[in-house]
């Protein structure tokens, strides 16, 4: 007598249609189109072994009757390497004066002849410390201001510091600078490079664009820091061997009112200065940037489209032969293809807050993240987890805000994000959720971060799902993982 037909019940799963087609995805990370006839025998429990496509939704975890438990939940550890390491990334705001009157500004900078906003050497030491009473393996120390060179000594003490630190602890330790370069000199330079500290400097378009954005009074900041990142790459290639580790300078844009009719120059911008990418992040409402929000904010839908005609355009200039790399597609790209973290602390489950960064303000207390720090500048300290001088790392982890965060932006609970096929790859923000819409938690169907994100993953699920642009964004994952540091 026969046994019964075997079951192909579907697993649990989350679903959007897109573009006539069917998007599902699962908690492991997997994803797969469906055509609807497909997707109704999925959803009945009507598809049967030995199809192609069966076997392939198999092997992603969609087969609820047939899943390899060991092999999926070996995939969901690697996906959330993140919740077992602690906090990598440090931010350390050396300085809160700068010499910029940016319009955007959201880190409350202060003017350059200021006093009392400086880091001092006591609170950037007590600061190394505390970051190294942490688990991670794996620090980053992140300077950031106003302008950091502007407190230079604290800078060049924070690097031999760490460094010397670093002699006795072996962590995977790597500094970075975010400066708007007009500071910049030989001296400093060769400084940041014989002690392999990359750079990553403030771009954001063509000349009359980012002048405009960034004013640096009668001068064009944009002169001064095309001149420093095509010096940063002269003097990379130059050393040949190579002595050290000297890395291609990096650039972060952000998106303005006044940016959004120039997506071809912007990235027609990063191709001449000779960069390999571009970061087109959008421009949040903290800090001053949310006062000033009438004048230079945007809609998401005009985001999106920024977005959507810029990366089309990245898109046909990989396909012409020339890499060039959407940051942030490349990042949510490793999170959709190689199920991957990238670090990329906006978008994960808990977020970054906490358990992922740690910003050290000038006067030794520390914010859940940069962005709880900036909230703190314009009178509300909700954020603040303690301080260097009277806190330990045990007393910074058990604080509300940091567990707070963690709570808030968990994506099961929230009651929209647990149910979006999009939950595997994304994540909430409570310090934006708290400036724009007053809570932790938010509500993220009215929620511009959440329809930014949502429209983002649209646009690059419906390109993944053409051939030529899925290669270009495996490209992209290729390139960085040859790239990546040894």
């Amino acid at each position: 007598m026969a046994g019964p037909k075997p079951s192909a019940a579907a697993a649990p799963f989350f679903v959007r249609r897109l573009g006539g087609k069917y998007l599902v995805t699962n908690e492991w990370g997997y994803h797969h189109f469906l055509s609807g006839r497909s997707f109704a025998k999925l959803r009945a429990g009507g598809l049967r072994p030995g199809s192609g496509e069966w076997e392939e939704l198999q092997r992603k975890g969609f087969i609820g009757t047939h899943l390899d438990f060991q092999g999926l939940a070996r995939d969901f550890r690697i996906k959330n390497n993140f919740l077992w390491s602690g906090p990598s990334l440090h931010i350390f705001v050396t300085t809160l004066r700068c010499n910029h009157a940016c319009l955007y500004c959201q880190s409350s900078a202060v003017a350059g002849s200021r006093r009392g906003t400086n880091m001092s050497v006591k609170a950037a030491r007590a600061s190394v410390d505390m970051m190294f009473s942490g688990p991670s393996r794996n620090l980053t120390i992140e300077f950031q201001g106003g302008e950091p060179l502007l407190n230079w000594p604290v800078v060049s003490f924070v690097v031999r510091y760490a460094r010397r630190r670093n002699e006795s602890d072996s962590r995977n330790l790597t500094l970075s600078l975010v400066t708007n370069l007009t500071l910049m000199d030989s001296d400093k330079l060769d400084f940041l490079q014989e002690h392999e500290v990359s750079i990553c400097a403030s771009l954001d378009g063509p000349a009359a664009l980012h002048d405009r954005n960034r004013p640096w009074g009668r001068k064009s900041s944009h002169a001064v820091a095309l001149r420093w990142l095509r010096e940063i790459e002269r003097r990379r290639l130059a050393e040949a061997p190579p002595k050290r580790r000297i890395f291609k300078p990096s650039t972060l844009m952000t998106t303005s009112r006044y940016s959004l009719p120039f997506w071809r120059q912007i990235v027609d911008a990063h191709l001449d200065a000779g960069l390999e990418g571009v970061f087109l992040r959008p421009l949040s409402p903290i800090g001053y940037a949310k006062r000033v929000w009438g004048e230079i904010g945007y809609g998401a839908r005009e985001y999106v489209d920024f977005y959507r005609r810029a990366l089309d355009y990245i898109l046909e200039i990989n396909l012409r032969g020339r890499p060039f790399v959407e940051r942030m597609a490349a990042m949510l790209a490793m999170k959709i293809l190689r199920r991957n973290d990238p670090n990329f602390l906006d978008c994960r489950s808990p977020c970054g807050a906490g358990i992922g960064q740690l910003a050290y303000n000038y006067d030794g207390d520390v914010y859940t993240c940069d962005e709880g720090r900036m909230v703190a500048q314009q009178g509300d300290r909700s954020f603040r987890v303690g301080n260097v001088f009277t806190h330990t790392y045990q007393d910074l982890a058990a604080s509300p805000a940091w567990r707070g965060c963690c709570l808030a932006s968990l994506l099961d609970a929230q009651p929209a994000c647990s149910r979006c096929a999009y939950k595997p790859y994304c994540g909430v923000c409570p310090v934006y959720n708290y400036e724009a819409q007053g809570s932790l938690w938010g509500c993220l169907p009215r929620n511009m971060h959440c329809q930014v994100f949502r429209g983002i993953f649209d646009l690059l699920f419906e390109r993944l799902a053409v051939p030529r642009y899925r290669g270009v964004f495996a490209s992209w994952l290729d390139r960085s993982r040859k790239e990546a540091p040894q």
